[in-house]
């Protein structure tokens, strides 16, 4: 079974939520838990001493060196790595930079361990986790271009600002139109993608190479 475990990596620096994922993660006969670390620059450390992580489970306010600096060295230096942020709460501002930085995914820090395996395994597989916040239909959209839904170029426009750091809004002085053209924007995204949050468009721009991060 070995051969097929995915190897992760568990980044934060509250020890006894790490040791407590850790001890969870590793009951699971797929996952290899092959190193812990504290902030970025112990991870830096620690990666020339243990077996490569395949996935890296990564908090993003640490001391030291934190998640989004952290995310944006292994994408410059290890870009196979693939990170999955790990979040306290639903903020999407501090998810969409980790995702402009080169995560590509996002959990809850109180998610079940069966929702965490769910979520590695994805990101090992697809390249991307997008939980709750697609349906089936996207996701095979997503895998196969072809399907990929017709956008207006106000739309593109919104999509693309909706990956910046532009709060919703910043978002329609940019664009020069009323706050409520936008929001039907963003009605009409959610509709086509079948998505229902920020964080949920990014990803979808990001998994499709829609723009460059």
């Amino acid at each position: 079974m070995g051969t097929d475990q995915i190897n992760i990596a568990i980044v934060d620096d509250h020890t006894l939520f790490r040791n407590g994922v850790a001890a969870l993660m590793g009951e699971f006969e797929e996952l290899n838990v092959v190193f812990e670390a504290e902030n970025g620059e112990q991870l830096q450390q620690k990666l020339v001493k243990h077996p490569m992580p395949q996935v890296i489970l990564m908090d993003i306010n640490m001391p030291v060196m934190d998640g989004y600096a952290t995310t944006k060295w292994l994408k410059e230096n290890h870009p196979k790595i693939k990170v999955l942020a790990l979040s306290m709460f639903e903020d999407d501002k501090a998810v969409i930079k980790m995702i402009r930085n080169g995560a590509s995914g996002y959990v809850l820090k109180e998610s079940k361990p069966s929702e965490l395996l769910d979520a590695i395994k994805s990101i090992n597989e697809k390249g991307i986790y997008i939980n709750e916040l697609v349906s089936g239909k996207l996701l095979r959209s997503v895998s196969d271009k072809e399907e990929a839904p017709d956008f207006s170029k106000k739309e593109l426009e919104f999509l693309k600002l909706c990956c910046s750091e532009l709060t919703y809004k910043e978002i329609p002085d940019q664009m020069n139109v009323s706050p409520r053209t936008v929001d039907n924007y963003r009605e009409a995204l959610f509709l086509k993608l079948s998505l229902k949050s920020r964080t949920g468009l990014v990803l979808y721009a990001l998994q499709n190479e829609i723009f460059k991060f």
